[in-house]
Order: C-alpha cells, then sequence, then structure tokens
C-alpha cells in the first residue's frame, strides 16, 4: 500500500477538527452549567507567556487549511489576524476548516508535494518542498495547538479525556 501526501494529512486533520468541536461544544456546556462566562475559557491559558485557548483551536485551522494553502502559494506565514472571541464564532472556524478539507481532491492534493514553499515570519525564510512543509511544520504545529487547546480545559476543570482528544479513528470496516 503506498501511503499518499493525502492519507498522510487529510483524514487526521479532520478526525482532529472534528473532535475539538466536539470539545468546544462541551467547554460551552461546561460554561453554561457552572455559570463561566464565555470569555473566560475562551481566554485561558496554560501559561502567561502562552496564547489562549481560543487562538489554540484557529491556530488548528491556520496550520491545517492555512498550511495548504501556502503550499498552492509558495509562501507559509503565521495568521496574526484576531481569534474568534465566543463559541459560535470559533466552530465556525473549525466547521470552516472541515468544509475546506472535506472539499479537497485527493489526485490535485497530491500534487502538492514538490512544491516549491517557503515559510517566512519577518525576515526570516524556511525553504521546504510542499509535503516537507505540511509532515514537518504544518502537521506538528497543528496536533501543538490541538493538544495546547485540550490542556488548556483540563486545566479548567473540564472532564474529559483521551477519547475527547482522539474523535473517532478510522477503523477497518
Amino acid at each position: 500500500m503506498t501511503l499518499s501526501l493525502y492519507d498522510a494529512t487529510i483524514p487526521s486533520n479532520l478526525q482532529i477538527l472534528r473532535a475539538l468541536d466536539g470539545l468546544l461544544d462541551k467547554a460551552e456546556a461546561f460554561a453554561a452549567e457552572r455559570g463561566i462566562a464565555p470569555e473566560t475559557l475562551i481566554d485561558a491559558r496554560l501559561a502567561d507567556d502562552m496564547l489562549p485557548f481560543g487562538y489554540q483551536l484557529k491556530a488548528c485551522a491556520t496550520h491545517s487549511v492555512g498550511g495548504i494553502e501556502g503550499v498552492r502559494g509558495g509562501s507559509f506565514s503565521p495568521d496574526r489576524s484576531p481569534w474568534p472571541t465566543d463559541f459560535a464564532g470559533l466552530h465556525g472556524v473549525l466547521r470552516d476548516a472541515i468544509a475546506t478539507l472535506e472539499a479537497i481532491d485527493r489526485d490535485d492534493f497530491d500534487t502538492l508535494a514538490d512544491s516549491d514553499t517557503k515559510f517566512e515570519f519577518g525576515t526570516m525564510a524556511m525553504p521546504f518542498t510542499g509535503a516537507n512543509f505540511l509532515l514537518s511544520f504544518s502537521q506538528p504545529n497543528f496536533y501543538f495547538h490541538a493538544t495546547t487547546a485540550y490542556a488548556i480545559l483540563r486545566a479548567q476543570g473540564m472532564a474529559i479525556g483521551k477519547r475527547d482528544f482522539l474523535g473517532v479513528p478510522r477503523m477497518k470496516a
């Protein structure tokens, strides 16, 4: 069996984005049950020098869909725009990313593997192939931010576990 670039990225991104959307549902219910203002969870951080929960979710969309757009355009720079400050807006970011990934054509996507791609941040530029950018830069960042979002909710007292993070695995039919 040959594993394509599509197979190595898109299904796993979809799995985790759907799981994060489910975690966001649980965060919304948790806030309502406890009388916690939504912004308390959305602005929660693991440490003072880390970005908050809302950013972590936006970053997952950035490192999935945004990473692909960067490869298609030949350059990726961090998205420094503000993140949504309410649950509905965060759901929108995740669901838009899911819909975009679901619409990707496998064959078209696999042609991106050898594309010249640069990560650019200020004066720094790092050259990659499309595959190396997605698999060695964008994907690790995606999982870092997904894990951080999960950890923030745990630190806020939510009763969630590994299954909530993993979502629905792709099992043999």
